[in-house]
């Protein structure tokens, strides 16, 4: 069950009685210090949290040399998306985001919030990076642990978490920039305030030739660039109705294009978004949380029918899914009691529901007529959840938190149709289904030195399928993967424990372990005997999978202006059981390397430069399910620089994949390869002139 809030404005501690409103402070400053609350809903010191949580501040954000938010995410190892290609230039569905190797297929297996409104596609699961800009963001706080038990199904391996900057003063800013590759950025954002009533409006427009994407040895007549292009437009307003009352609304439009490389592979998205909320903090009853929202979207597709010698292409399909979706959610956090040491309660339920349906219509070589020329399914899912925290602080040493969630879930009014050349229709309606769930989540956090923290927790999360796993057929290549609407919801049991040690000049250290089993993960298989129409795979059940690793990480101050950050991570994935596909067990999963770093170095004198270089390194892995298609690994650095030209004014450049290095990112039927050297140079205004 997705959770559509946070209590983004308590902002005391859990001894406080009720949580005060942050005071006024520049739009420049950051969120308090060391403040997060997505691991527990609740706003606490990040050395305090009784889970991993790893933050991206503002000045982190608008440093980075990547262009889109998926590629800024990848600088935290533990952070991907199925495909190892850029959202730049690649199909929205193949980006579904995943935390620490849980990977088994395209749809995510993490949630993606805004200001805790989730941004997850409601048919299939995955994220339209380029819808999310980057100029009015604060912070974005990443939890790679299971994280049903507060945020139900679509957080089966944790939730990343984007807060919008707040609104303060009259600002405003903007980027506009331009580089190889045709790639031309325009970003602005303007905030104000007229006393207790605040808006801001954000855009953010991009167009790009792309680059070819088929490698060179199998490229063909065909093949081209792959250009795309897209705009956002965001609105928000918030209203301090009373000293105990705060009003919010956003209205957020997207809009995206993107060629594949040939005339037949298009992909474009439509969404409107639209939210409302209400935080009422009350001096005995605690702080209620309202929030309402409300999505239409619009998804279309192209495929191609493609010669062996990529000489010529047909169109084979076009694809429509349109969907909406509602939810809403009721939070209530309490005063804090003492009873051994200080509690603090959370609880809350929230409700959302998802519709939608695949339409697509086929262009078969040759038709007879039993040949299908249409082929429509969907349907519509409920889901309903409620949950209880209690954060027991013992003593400012030590911590335990205690979560416990149950989830319900219907698939309901599932229908397919197929229509043939000849005229005959075969409709079919799908058997309603309803499933539960209880998602409970242990922590614990104890300081034994003020310079020492360890922490562990144990969790078990699910997911439910998407509509898109349960309706929507899809192709990547060549290979065709049929839906199945017998699906069952993946669970995942699993735990972590780690240190975080705090040393001389800033230096922070962490080390995690962790092991997930992952049961019943949904994959693409793949099928010993083709279907009829040349489909090569099936998204089934798989039966059970291991994923074990480790994090490391350092972050060190090593002088006022030069800061330096390595990050690792190690991540193994074995299929234990696979029943029907025995051939599976003790393979690795699919799209899932063992090994993932980042190094990253800072030098930020304002008064002469600032300028970051980082080195990003992915290993080895497989395109498939039975790791017969194996990708390498591959290292690529990125940097950027920026000089202060007048108050406010500065002049940027950045540049990713500097050494030009050519790697492999898909194997599906044809060897794609990842973005090239890419510069980008520009001006960027920060706070008005």
């Amino acid at each position: 069950m997705l959770p559509l809030s946070l209590a983004l404005l308590l902002m005391g501690s859990p001894e406080t009685l009720v949580p005060e409103p942050p005071p006024p402070s520049s739009e420049e400053s950051p969120s308090p210090q060391g403040t997060v609350v997505t691991a527990t809903r609740l706003p606490r010191p990040v050395r305090d949290v009784p889970a991993t949580v790893i933050v991206l501040p503002r000045a982190e954000i608008d440093r980075s040399p990547s262009l889109t938010q998926d590629g800024l995410l990848r600088t935290v190892p533990s952070v991907a998306t199925f495909r190892r290609t850029s959202s730049l230039v690649s199909d929205p569905t193949a980006q579904g985001l995943n935390l620490r190797g849980l990977a088994p297929s395209g749809v995510s297996r993490s949630l993606v919030l805004v200001d805790g409104v989730p941004a997850n596609d409601p048919f299939g699961g995955w994220v339209y990076w380029r819808s999310l800009p980057r100029l009015g963001l604060d912070r974005v706080e990443v939890v790679p642990s299971g994280g049903s038990a507060l945020y139900g199904s679509a957080a089966l391996g944790g939730v990343v978490q984007l807060f919008s900057r707040p609104i303060t003063v009259p600002l405003l800013e903007g980027d506009v920039a331009y580089g190889l590759l045709n790639t031309g950025q325009l970003s602005a954002r303007g905030a104000h305030r007229w006393g207790p009533v605040g808006a801001a409006v954000e855009t953010d427009l991009l167009t790009t030739r792309g680059h070819p994407v088929v490698a060179s040895a199998q490229r063909g007549a065909i093949d081209r660039s792959t250009p795309g292009n897209h705009a956002t437009l965001n609105g928000r307003v918030e209203v301090e109705a009373s000293p105990f009352l705060r009003l919010n609304a956003r209205l957020s439009l997207f809009r995206e294009n993107q060629n594949g490389g040939t005339t037949y592979t298009t992909a474009r998205a439509e969404s409107g978004l639209a939210s409302a909320g209400a935080q009422l903090a009350t001096e005995e009853a605690g702080q209620f949380e309202l929030q309402l929202f409300g999505r239409l979207q619009r998804f279309e597709q192209r495929r191609a029918r493609v010669a062996a010698d990529r000489s010529t292409e047909a169109l084979s399909a076009i694809q429509e899914v349109p969907a909406n979706e509602q939810g809403a959610s009721l939070v209530w956090t309490g005063p804090s009691w003492t009873l051994g040491g200080t509690h603090v309660l959370t609880a809350g339920a929230d409700v959302r529901r998802v519709e939608g349906t695949s339409d697509e219509r086929l262009f078969v070589p040759n038709p007879s007529p039993s040949s299908t020329a249409l082929r429509n399914a969907g349907g519509e899912q409920r889901f309903g959840g409620l949950f209880l925290q209690n954060l027991y602080t013992v003593t400012p040493a030590l911590e335990f938190m205690a979560a416990l969630r149950w989830d319900a879930w219907q698939n309901v009014n599932g229908k397919s149709r197929l229509e043939q050349v000849g005229g005959t229709v075969t409709p079919v309606r799908f058997e309603d289904r309803s499933e539960y769930q209880l998602s409970p989540r242990l922590g614990a956090r104890l300081r034994p030195l003020e310079w020492l923290t360890l922490r562990a927790s144990g969790y078990r999360s699910f997911r439910a399928p998407t509509l898109n796993e349960l309706y929507r057929p899809f192709q990547v290549g060549t290979v065709l993967t049929a839906a199945n609407e017998r699906l069952r919801a993946e669970r995942l049991v699993g735990g972590e424990a780690g240190a975080e040690v705090q040393g001389p000049r800033g230096l922070t250290a962490r080390v995690t372990g962790f092991w997930n089993t992952l049961e019943d993960p949904i994959i693409n298989a793949t099928l010993a005997t083709p279907l009829p129409d040349g489909t090569a795979r099936q998204r089934q059940n798989l039966g059970r999978a291991r994923v074990r690793g480790l994090e490391a990480s350092t972050d060190w101050r090593l002088a006022r202006a030069w800061t330096v950050l390595l990050a690792y991570t190690f991540v193994d994935s074995e299929v234990r059981d696979a029943p029907g596909n025995e051939e599976l067990v003790g393979k690795q999963l699919a799209q899932d390397p063992r090994h993932r770093g980042t190094a990253l170095v800072t030098f930020d004198e304002p008064s002469l430069l600032t300028a970051t270089v980082q080195l990003r390194v992915i290993g080895p892995q497989f395109e498939d399910d039975l790791n017969a298609r194996e990708m390498g690994g591959y290292a690529v650095v990125d940097a950027s620089v920026s000089r202060r030209l007048v108050r406010g004014l500065e002049l940027f450049a950045a540049v990713e994949n500097l050494f030009d290095r050519e790697y492999l990112v898909g194997r599906a039927g044809v060897d794609t390869i990842g973005q090239p050297l890419l510069v980008r140079m520009g001006l960027r205004l920060r706070g008005g002139l």
